[in-house]
């Protein structure tokens, strides 16, 4: 793929995530981005946390990278967002729903996930969290 074919396909990425999605979905865009993406981890499963590094990439979602992980919890930082993309403009709860919804597979416990974005790094921080009392089918 050129340059020029690279810049097109993230141009044609960005016009529709952060211009048309918003507009369609208006008020509602992050409550239905986020089941979007637990639906799209759905179609897409993963055999494993570590897999959705690759998956993150090829989905020109950024580069994600575990940062810390204890019995109940992970904090996961999205980098990579810096080609034309303002950070601060972007709604990332397609990518807290799918990260979410895979975890949630994978360890049958009930799992949610919030993101914070960091402005000074241009960075995603995803937070996911797990209740291991609340177990769901596998």
């Amino acid at each position: 793929m050129t340059m020029t074919e690279q810049r097109t396909n993230e141009f044609g990425y960005e016009l529709l995530r952060d211009h048309v999605l918003p507009t369609v979905l208006g008020k509602h865009e992050a409550d239905i981005l986020y089941w979007v993406g637990k639906d799209i981890a759905r179609k897409f499963p993963m055999f494993s946390m570590e897999e959705t590094t690759d998956f993150f990439k090829e989905a020109a979602w950024g580069d994600l990278q575990l940062l810390k992980q204890t019995k109940e919890e992970a904090t996961y930082e999205l980098k990579g967002l810096d080609h034309a993309l303002k950070i601060s403009e972007r709604n990332f709860r397609l990518e807290a729903g799918f990260l979410a919804q895979t975890h949630e597979k994978l360890s049958g416990y009930l799992t949610e996930c919030i993101e914070e974005k960091q402005s000074a790094d241009k960075s995603v921080r995803f937070f996911l969290k797990w209740d291991r009392h609340s177990i769901v089918e596998k």
